[in-house]
This record gives C-alpha cells, structure tokens and sequence, in this order.
C-alpha cells in the first residue's frame, strides 16, 4: 500500500482581515483674518470656503471696523447660515495685544505661550479641539490679516497637532 500525502488542514478559523482605520470626520481648520476687508468680503470668503462656525478668538469681540463688532458679525454671519462663537480665553491678554501693535512677536509669543497654560485658556482649547472632531468646517477670526502677525496660528497649529486637522488660512478679497 502506497501512503499517501498528508496535507495540512485548513483551519476551520479564518484569519480576521486587519480593519482600515477609521475615516476622520474633521475637515481643514480655517483661519481669517479681518484687516483692510470689509464684512460682506469676509463672509463671502467664509461662505465660499463652506465655513460651518466662525470661531471669535480675539479677547475683546468689539472691533472699530464697521461689521466686526461681536453683534454685528454674528447677525452677518447668521444671514448666511453660518455659526458664531467667541472663546473669549483663547484671545490675547492686553500685555500680548500691546507687544503686538509694537511689533514685539517674541514678547507676544512669550506672553501667550504663559497665558494658553491657563485653566479657563486650556478648557476652551479643548472645547475647540471636540469642534474641529466633529467634521463640521471651523474658521479662527482674529484682526491681522497676516497669521503669522496673529495668535490665531498658534491655536490653529496646536489644534492640528492635537487632532491631525490641518490648517488653511483664508483671506478676504480686499476693495
């Protein structure tokens, strides 16, 4: 008798397939800046770029620009479908605000590295963070049209660490 090959048997448990990573929600974080526009120009920059909530992170919401105060911008925005929220502890504190019109960006950067370690600053970083999760497109507004005069790029660059989330900076159409 002649023995036959033995083959191995297959298992009776299939081999579980590695699971793709689950797709982020979250789209690009947009930041803007206001100076030498106009509201209408901001808003039509913000509705072009499909923004769901313009996030305030100045420290006064009260602007001398026509349009820009916090009332005003939330009644233009709210015209367009768009959401309004001032967190108010991501703005700058006056020191920070003065070395900026001074042009000192190493004192102002020194100034809001202290300020972000704030608990209030720390909580409504975090209250951004779950917003830029959420998949609905966000918008930083601050004053300076450049962002690397601004803050504002310092909050949208902790939060694409944070999240892997990145960032756009949007400008305005000038007159």
């Amino acid at each position: 008798m002649v023995a036959k090959k033995s083959r191995p048997r297959k298992s009776a448990v299939k081999k579980a397939k590695p699971k793709a990573a689950p797709k982020s929600k979250a789209k690009p974080l947009a930041t803007i800046g206001y100076e030498q526009a106009v509201q209408s120009r901001v808003i039509d920059e913000l509705t072009r770029a499909r923004v769901d909530i313009l996030v305030d992170v100045r420290a006064v919401a009260a602007s001398r620009k026509p349009g820009f105060s916090k009332k005003q911008l939330a009644a233009g925005l709210d015209e367009q479908g768009i959401s309004y929220l001032h967190l108010q502890k991501l703005g700058t504190p006056k020191d920070g605000r003065d070395a900026a019109r001074a042009g000192n960006m190493d004192k102002l950067f020194n100034i809001y590295s202290k300020h972000l370690k704030t608990p209030e600053a720390r909580a409504e970083m975090d209250e951004l963070e779950t917003l830029a999760k959420s998949g609905r497109r966000l918008c930083l507004l601050c004053f300076e049209r450049n962002p690397e005069s601004c803050h504002r790029q310092w909050i949208a660059q902790e939060i694409e660490h944070r999240t892997g989330v990145p960032v756009q900076h949007l400008a305005a159409e000038l007159l």
